[in-house]
């Protein structure tokens, strides 16, 4: 083919070049159909001279084919920029038909930003070089497309200045690019915001990136130095970073590189430089590429210095005393289970220490709970000194302490002398003199002892042995060591058993009240005692002396005391009804916490109002230790219940530790000798002699006298003889029901 003109004429305006290109495009594809049919075996271009430009051969037109059909955009360009051969991809990118691309100027086709680097390219003087340019082209919608055009001078003898141009559009790239970019830099905003530390490291250990919470965790680490965040040194120890923690750390991350270990939530303590100290959560876990190969590790830190003063915040409140510091009952039941486990396994023995210090609640009524307080601590303190470093001591509670010895010897013996004699530090470091505030303070521990033999023991079981032994202390005369003997558990049990029938003998009507009379020196009836019985269905008739206590400790003592109110109220009302019993009063025992109740003279006056008693008739018997317990409440109480018409004795009188301060200041009545003076005071100089004082001082008080326990003439003529006017005991009659004791008293020949 020899067309009549080329496209690079300069005597041809532009138009009539555009016409001559398209020409030659339509003829361009006629002979490419011919190729692709095989109709043509070979292709002369020739200039307009009729000389050879090129050649296009049978063989190389597959390569025509390669190019039509290649995936890139594909052009060729004339000498001064214009298409004059475009392939299909290039039209599909641009969305432009081919026949109007070919004759267009490239320079068209590239967004204004890149023409300048275009135009020095095409400008270059020939040979230009092979030259790969990211630029954007513009399609038929004016949208710009990121592409990279590779420009490269076609290898054509006397070409006359034509070249190609592949371009590769990277639209796709550029979204993935974009969409990456902005993942990053989403991510870095995350990480960096975290509330963590964390550290990217490569492969090597070094520090590619952390944020800024990593910097300050560590910037303030007393033995971490700035080099720590030098991003040109590798992560890894160092023998000059001592730091234990920054120790740690680094070996859980160059573990986490070097074996592709994955270390969590290990907790790390660093000394800052104020002095104050850190705790990091510590993780490392490996980073791996595309081909399972590890690339590097992250590295997190959490503070949790806050969180952890928290939980040591809640467990001190869970497991430790508030006042002393000291392990609660909760945590030395814990470690007691813990000493019991170890020792069944090793069979070694161990042992428990109960102590009570000897009349802490005087210390408390004296001079305050805030006293009481400060020996408490002073205590702990003291008991701290004596343990060992495997030893528990713990507060139960008031001022009961508890220790736990472990390790003691495989032999029970030597185990007991070991025992004993940490005991007996205890004792008598407990027992040196402590100054509380102002205040020179002496107490003294009772302290109950008991080996922890692992076979036969329980955690609750060693408690209650030890309880035990410590109240048999209390019971020999307090400030003593005691251990545990079976026969104290044997008497517990059964305590504990006749405890649980006493609330069955109250509720089903075992209990009783006895009288026994009280006499004048002629013999004549002026009232009773009620005392009372228990009517035991196996032991039979019991008296106060072998439940009363029971009562008070289990708090039965307020429904027991209750009864007898109720019950002796009604015999009152009953007995003037029989001619034999002269209308005579009754005398009740009152405990210290039944006359502490809040309810105690309201509970007096309902029941001598159910009954209709006159109040003169009902004396109250109070023992001394009561009157001293608060002297204030006592006289405010007394005062109301006598508003009311009843009387007071002051009971065993002369066996307590009452004042005559509070003996005028106490709205008393009477005064009751104690039978344990009465009982040798015809042999017992001294007991005569406290008779007599007491005869003496009650009338210069105002108080009448009765002796209790008479029951020989001998006794009752030398009470007389010192000016006793009332008495009590067998001499004059012997305890006995309602019914009985009146017809006693009729059958004694008494008024």
């Amino acid at each position: 083919m020899s067309p009549t003109a080329t496209p690079t004429d300069p005597s041809i305006d532009p138009t009539t070049e555009i016409e001559i290109l398209r020409a030659r495009l339509a003829e361009a594809e006629a002979v490419l159909e011919a190729i692709r049919g095989g109709q043509i075996d070979a292709l002369l271009v020739s200039d307009k001279r009729g000389e050879q430009v090129f050649t296009l051969k049978r063989a190389e037109h597959d390569y025509r084919l390669l190019v039509e059909e290649m995936g890139e955009g594909a052009m060729t360009l004339t000498a001064n920029g214009r298409i004059y051969f475009a392939n299909r991809r290039l039209a599909a990118m641009l969305g432009i038909a081919r026949e109007n691309l070919i004759g267009s100027a490239l320079a068209e086709h590239i967004a204004a930003a890149d023409r300048p680097r275009y135009q020095d390219w095409l400008h270059t003087r020939s040979p230009r070089p092979q030259q790969r340019l990211e630029m954007a082209l513009i399609d038929a919608r004016g949208t710009t497309l990121p592409c990279h055009l590779s420009f490269t001078e076609l290898p054509v003898a006397e070409k006359q200045g034509a070249f190609c141009v592949v371009a590769t559009d990277l639209s796709a790239r550029k979204q993935a690019e974009e969409a990456l970019r902005v993942s990053e830099q989403r991510l870095k905003t995350i990480v960096e915001n975290l509330p963590i530390g964390v550290w990217f490291l490569d492969a090597a250990g070094k520090m590619t990136f952390r944020n800024a919470r990593a910097q300050r965790i560590w910037s303030e680490a007393k033995f971490a130095g700035p080099e720590q965040f030098d991003d040109h040194k590798a992560y890894a120890p160092h023998p000059h970073k001592h730091h234990r923690a920054l120790v740690a750390q680094e070996r859980s991350a160059m573990r986490a590189i070097t074996h592709g270990e994955t270390q969590l939530n290990e907790e790390l303590e660093i000394e800052c430089l104020d002095g104050t100290r850190k705790i990091i959560l510590n993780s490392a876990v490996p980073i791996h590429d595309g081909n399972g190969q590890i690339a590097g590790a992250v590295v997190l830190n959490q503070d949790i210095t806050e969180r952890k003063a928290f939980e040591d915040r809640i467990e001190q409140l869970a497991f430790y005393d508030a006042l002393t510091g000291l392990p609660n009952r909760r945590l030395l039941l814990d470690r007691l289970g813990q000493v019991l486990a170890t020792i069944k396994r090793n069979g070694s023995y161990g042992a428990l220490l109960f102590i009570d210090l000897d009349h802490f609640k005087d210390l408390n009524d004296s001079l305050g709970h805030d006293v009481g307080d400060l020996l408490l601590i002073e205590v702990a303190q003291r008991l701290q000194t004596c343990m060992r470093a495997s030893d528990t001591v713990a507060r139960l509670g008031g001022d009961e302490f508890v220790i736990v010895l472990d390790d003691l010897s495989r032999e029970s013996a030597q185990a007991v002398a070991q025992a004993r004699q940490i005991g007996l530090k205890v004792w008598q470091t407990l027992s040196q003199p402590y100054q509380l505030g102002t205040h020179l303070h002496h107490s003294t521990p009772s302290i109950g002892a008991t080996l922890i033999d692992a076979p036969q023991s329980s955690v609750e079981e060693l408690l209650k042995r030890a309880d035990l032994a410590m109240y048999q202390s209390k019971n020999a005369g307090r400030n003593q060591l005691r251990f545990f003997d079976p026969e104290m558990q044997t008497a517990l049990e059964l305590r504990t058993s006749l405890e649980g029938q006493l609330h069955e003998g109250l509720r089903h009507g075992q209990l009783l009240l006895y009288y026994q009379p009280q006499v004048d020196e002629t013999g004549r009836v002026l009232g009773a005692e009620a005392l009372l019985r228990w009517h035991h269905p196996q032991r039979g008739l019991l008296t106060p002396d072998v439940f009363i206590h029971l009562a008070e400790t289990s708090g039965l003592i307020l429904d027991l005391g209750a009864w007898v109110l109720e019950t002796a109220c009604a015999q009152l009302a009953h007995w003037p009804a029989h001619k034999q019993v002269p209308a005579t009063s009754i005398a009740i025992n009152i405990s210290a916490r039944q006359f502490l109740d809040p309810r105690f003279v309201e509970r007096v006056q309902t029941a001598l109002q159910r009954y209709a008693v006159d109040p003169h008739r009902l004396k109250l018997e109070l023992t001394e230790s009561l009157l001293l317990q608060d002297v204030e409440e006592t006289i405010t109480k007394m005062a109301a219940l006598r508003a009311l018409g009843l009387r007071f004795a002051l009971d065993d009188f002369g066996t307590g530790y009452s004042s005559l301060a509070y003996l005028k200041r106490l709205p008393l009545d009477e005064l009751k000798i104690d039978r344990s003076f009465v009982a040798d005071v015809t042999t017992d100089v001294n007991d005569a002699a406290i008779v007599r004082a007491i005869l003496a001082l009650a009338p210069k008080l105002g108080l009448s006298v009765i002796a209790e326990g008479v029951e020989t003439e001998a006794q009752h003529r030398f009470l007389i003889e010192h000016g006793c006017r009332a008495f009590q005991g067998y001499l004059f009659g012997k305890p006995a029901p309602a019914t009985a004791a009146g017809k006693s008293w009729a059958g004694t020949g008494l008024p």
